[in-house]
């Protein structure tokens, strides 16, 4: 049962979108889809981030945890023939997301490009140190 008919176009369509952006939900993972691939003694983390610009991303190493954060900011105005303001949104949100990548990387280890609302990070897979065999003298 419909209680308010359509009245005009203009109003049409003007919510569709806004709760259905993965930035306007309080869910960090549905903002930040990521894929994690293994090749040739690397990872690849390759996270989708759309809407973000380069500057709103950052990375960061700390105790082993690859520390991913990005803040996304949206203000949407559209107006009619005369200019007046018919639709206007704003909203915005910041997400993160952390990967442990083992004690033994550091900064210059890991290699990070984004282009096209796409993060691609890659580092080197742990290795685990084994310890060589040593003989312990009795006294």
């Amino acid at each position: 049962m419909k209680f308010f008919p359509r009245t005009s176009n203009v109003f049409d369509d003007v919510f569709d979108d806004m709760f259905t952006s993965p930035f306007f939900s309080s869910r960090n993972d549905m903002a930040m889809k990521t894929d994690i691939s293994e090749k040739d003694g690397y990872y690849l983390l390759d996270m989708e981030l759309p809407g973000c610009h380069k500057e709103d991303i950052q990375i960061e190493l700390h105790d082993g945890y690859l520390n991913i954060s990005a803040a996304h900011n949206t203000n949407k105005e559209e107006k009619d023939d005369k200019g007046n303001i018919i639709r206007q949104e704003r909203y915005s949100g910041n997400f993160s997301r952390s990967f442990y990548v083992g004690e033994n990387l550091d900064e210059t280890d890991i290699k990070a490009s984004y282009d096209n609302g796409e993060l691609k990070v890659t580092f080197p897979k742990e290795t685990v140190k084994i310890p060589e065999k040593k003989t312990i003298m009795i006294e």
